[in-house]
């Protein structure tokens, strides 16, 4: 923005007045016009603006979020059906392709990893008894020990097992269970019904994508007619570089837990993590979706399940899921989500807390991309936006 009150002179009308929004500088290089920004609207048209915007968003509410996350699906989606306009598609028969496509691929992908993730849990599922009196005689053994130094802490009942203790513990607790399972209920209702908003709505703005982009560009300062001065193209490339990198960042994470877990079953350190390697690397991957939770999700069946093999081997996989959250955190994330979202990390965090605090884990996931999109939009303002200097002859007179 160096030289701009330099260039607004030059680029004056010849009635000697200076440019407003509703007018453009000429710049004297190639490129497009700058539109000048007014004193007056820098000091109350601006704020007014943002005051209302955050006043009608705090009103909207969920409203608002729903209509995020089906911007966000739209702009995912909206390159694909592009892509089959140019094959003379229309572009209602293009959105309807691109859905069955999208749902035809999660089928497959769920095809392809039920057969093994099935047998996983039903080998765990057939060991569980097993497991359950290994972890009970650890439970009983470790008893055993504290008792011997003088330590009387009554960890299991005599002639009961973990199992059935946890079954007596389940059957005193129904009620809760069952008052717990009707609120969990209704959530699910209301979560179904925002689902199928969610998919309406993001269906709209891709049938009337093209219109919406029209209207945009007529909104927002001219560009220089590129593509890479589009800012429509430039929001859409926001959210895919992002949900790439997410993506990139789920399959790195998952597969390098799988791996480890893998490695640990092979060494002996957890019997069971070459069994079960596959399902605990796809769950854990996927819980990588998730900010600030997905780590520790992703974590908690492994420890469990080594828990109930060896208290030595849970120690081990904690301290093993420790490093990769570690590696996660110092080295994946910064270098994948730097390149593809080009935001400084501070505001990453600072973005995430607030998307949490707001509207909880939906929140967080649509965070990112939303921060994204401003960031777009920060950018192109700024080179296609000149703020009209402020008269400062009298500043050496206070």
């Amino acid at each position: 923005m160096s030289g701009v009150s330099e260039d607004i002179p030059d680029a004056a009308p010849h009635s000697g007045e200076e440019r407003t929004l509703t007018d453009s500088t000429e710049p004297l290089g190639a490129g497009p016009p700058r539109v000048v920004v007014p004193r007056w609207v820098q000091l109350v048209a601006l704020p007014l603006a943002a005051l209302a915007a955050y006043a009608l968003a705090k009103a909207a509410g969920k409203v608002l979020l729903i209509f995020i996350v089906a911007g966000v699906i739209a702009l995912i989606l909206n390159p694909a059906v592009a892509f089959l306009q140019r094959s003379r598609l229309p572009r209602g028969l293009a959105v309807l392709a691109v859905y069955l496509a999208f749902f035809l691929v999660v089928a497959g992908i769920g095809v392809l990893l039920a057969n093994p993730i099935s047998n996983q849990v039903r080998s765990f599922t057939h060991n569980l008894p097993h497991l359950v009196n290994e972890a009970n005689a650890t439970i009983i053994s470790f008893q055993g020990d504290l008792h011997r130094v003088g330590i009387h802490v009554q960890l299991a009942e005599q002639g009961k097992t973990a199992l059935q203790t946890l079954q007596d513990k389940l059957s005193k607790s129904g009620g809760t269970l069952v008052s717990f399972g009707g609120g969990l209920l209704t959530e699910a209702v209301s979560a179904g019904f925002d689902l199928v908003l969610v998919f309406v709505l993001s269906v709209y703005m891709l049938i009337y994508g093209e219109r919406i982009g029209r209207l945009v560009r007529r909104t927002m300062p001219n560009g220089d007619g590129t593509r890479a001065d589009d800012y429509p193209t430039l929001v859409q490339h926001a959210v895919s570089r992002y949900v790439g990198g997410q993506l990139l960042f789920s399959i790195i994470m998952g597969t390098t837990a799988g791996l480890s877990l893998y490695i640990f079953g092979l060494l002996g350190i957890f019997p069971d993590g070459s069994r079960y390697a596959v399902v605990f690397g796809v769950f854990f991957g996927v819980m990588e979706l998730i900010p600030y939770l997905g780590p520790f999700l992703g974590a908690f069946p492994p420890i469990v399940v080594a828990l109930f093999s060896n208290p030595i081997s849970a120690l081990w996989v904690g301290l093993l899921f420790l490093g990769i959250q570690q590696l996660e955190g110092h080295i994946v994330a910064p270098q994948i989500f730097g390149h593809t979202l080009r935001i400084n990390p501070l505001l990453v965090i600072i973005a995430l807390l607030l998307g949490e605090q707001l509207y909880g884990i939906v929140g967080a996931l649509t965070a990112l991309p939303v921060l994204s999109v401003l960031r777009e939009t920060v950018v192109y303002l700024s080179g296609h936006l000149t703020l009209e200097p402020w008269d400062r002859s009298h500043d050496g007179m206070l």
